[in-house]
């Protein structure tokens, strides 16, 4: 069936208060929305965007990641084969229109005509089909998405042929930059993805052209003049800042050192007053494609953890309701399960939060075989924290949890030295992560629980080494089950099943926030907001 212009609503991403992306638009061009889905007024030509990216990156593509600062810049250089626009129906990027066969086998792309990497060199299919090939091998989310791919057919250089094993129902929706970007095989075949030179100094077919990257400082990109989209993109610059300081990024938007950034990228605290400066605006849209989470994951090579009363125990010691308004300022809702909130066809209604209850706690860890020693605790347990989450995170845990005799040994990394330590060196017990459900729980949730998706130094996989047979055969038939309803009922089972187990406990879905100058136009218009490509993006004069 021909799909290039077609009404595919993700599964999943549909929010009560969402507008279709006409609705937002009229209403921008009637009320001259301020920067999201606006396209009203002629674009202005010229000028420089700064962006903030809150954490360095320790890669500018995400072939191998799907780290949030990695996300944020990436698709600026390096493209996909499709977009989403506020409803989340595909646009064409690289590829121009696409079909699917009947029995959902075969998936052909028509690739777009005379684009050309920054290099100088052409785009083909044997680009997408070396591309694909990293995402399976290499990829946290992409060795679930792209598990099906036996082949990509590239009969010439504009069609690109994916045959499958089995159907993936969600692989329509998993084809945008930040997520499954198109590399050049000529700069990666034959290189570990992970240590290419490209990751630092990316080339890829996109609106602008790396130039530089400073290490703790900025990335500065420049307007690529031969961008296939004539016209585009309206700046001649974007500089991307790194702030890891939360009260110097306030600062920044308050004396105007910033035009842009996503998150929210001030602390949630300062939030209000921010929004409140005449200069600023702010969107909650184009976080539909990742849907943050915050989890508690833990270590089940530690010992005390291997028992299930444990980690209830743990799951008791924790009131979500404070921590939603100490730690969030109630930016965000509860979500105890692990697929969030915003996947509203897939999540398992009868799913609660185990419950804020130390005496049940406390009686757990001494039926585990833990009483409380002299001086009042029971055993000791290592804590990380994504800085994503931020320190006061990892504080109200370990708070919490020093009330039921466990001290905790709290440790907080930059987002490099984070990765490493939890997904390499794997020295935690017990991490707060910040994992995005993403469009789909297949690609999304996976990831954490499957237990073929354990390897250590791949960031963002089953860093837990949870290994559950029942699990794994769940979401083995969710990601090939076609029928709406049965995978519903798939997805139902496996929630259940986590919950039952305690395999982690999940926490809060933050609320995604955008704050902006504005100036600045066009930052918003689809489901990945601030990870786009910026190629609409204008500064008004």
């Amino acid at each position: 069936m021909p799909l290039h212009t077609p009404h595919l609503k993700s599964p999943a991403r549909t929010r009560t208060a969402r507008r279709t992306f006409a609705a937002a638009l009229c209403v921008a061009l009637l009320l001259g929305a301020g920067g999201g889905a606006s396209l009203a007024g002629e674009p202005v030509r010229g000028g420089v965007l700064r962006f903030l990216v809150e954490h360095e990156p320790s890669t500018l593509v995400s072939i191998a990641h799907t780290a949030g600062p990695t996300q944020r810049v990436s698709p600026k250089v390096t493209e996909g084969l499709l977009a989403y626009d506020l409803d989340f129906n595909p646009r064409p990027a690289l590829a121009t229109q696409w079909s699917v066969s009947p029995h959902g086998l075969v998936y052909t792309f028509t690739l777009r005509d005379g684009v050309k990497w920054h290099d100088g060199k052409d785009f083909t299919s044997e680009d997408v089909a070396y591309s694909i090939k990293l995402l399976k091998e290499n990829h946290p989310r992409g060795r679930g998405t792209f598990a099906a791919v036996t082949a990509v057919d590239t009969p010439d250089p504009r069609t690109a042929i994916i045959r499958l094993s089995k159907p993936a129902p969600y692989l329509l929706t998993a084809l945008d930059a930040s997520e499954s970007p198109i590399v050049a095989k000529h700069v990666y075949e034959g290189t570990d993805p992970l240590t290419n030179k490209n990751a630092s100094a990316p080339i890829g077919t996109g609106p602008f052209v790396f130039k530089e990257w400073v290490k703790g400082s900025h990335v500065i990109l420049e307007r690529n003049p031969d961008y296939w989209d004539k016209g585009k993109p309206y700046l001649d610059r974007v500089v991307i800042r790194f702030i890891a300081d939360q009260s110097a990024r306030s600062a920044a938007f308050e004396t105007g050192e910033l035009d842009l950034a996503g998150g929210p990228p001030v602390p949630r605290s300062d939030l209000a007053r921010v929004q409140a400066l005449p200069s600023i605006g702010s969107e909650t849209r184009g976080y539909e494609y990742n849907g943050n989470m915050t989890q508690l994951y833990f270590n089940f090579d530690t010992p005390q953890l291997k028992d299930k009363r444990v980690r209830l125990a743990i799951a008791h010691a924790i009131d979500l309701s404070r921590l939603l308004e100490v730690v969030y300022f109630g930016y965000g809702t509860i979500a105890p399960s692990p697929v969030g909130p915003d996947l509203k066809k897939f999540v398992n209604p009868a799913i609660e939060p185990y419950g804020f209850d130390l005496k049940a706690a406390n009686r757990l860890l001494d039926e585990a075989g833990y009483p409380r020693k002299a001086d009042g605790t029971r055993f000791p347990l290592r804590l990380y924290a994504n800085p994503f989450n931020g320190r006061d995170s990892g504080d109200f845990v370990k708070q919490a949890l020093a009330k039921v005799g466990i001290p905790v040994d709290f440790q907080f990394f930059d987002f490099s030295t984070y990765i490493q330590k939890a997904y390499t060196g794997r020295e935690f017990d017990l991490t707060l992560e910040s994992l995005s459900n993403t469009f789909d729980p297949t690609p999304g949730v996976q990831r954490i629980f499957w237990s073929k998706n354990f390897k250590v130094g791949l960031p963002f996989s089953n860093a837990s080494h949870y290994d559950n047979p029942q699990v794994d055969a769940l979401l083995e038939a969710a990601a090939v089950e076609s029928d709406p309803a049965k995978r519903r009922q798939l997805w139902f089972t496996f929630q259940q099943a986590i919950y039952d187990d305690v395999a982690a406990v999940h926490l809060i879905a933050p609320q995604g926030v955008t704050l902006f100058n504005k100036k600045v136009k066009n930052h918003t218009l689809g489901v990945t907001g601030p990870n786009a490509s910026f190629a609409d993006v204008y500064i008004e004069k």
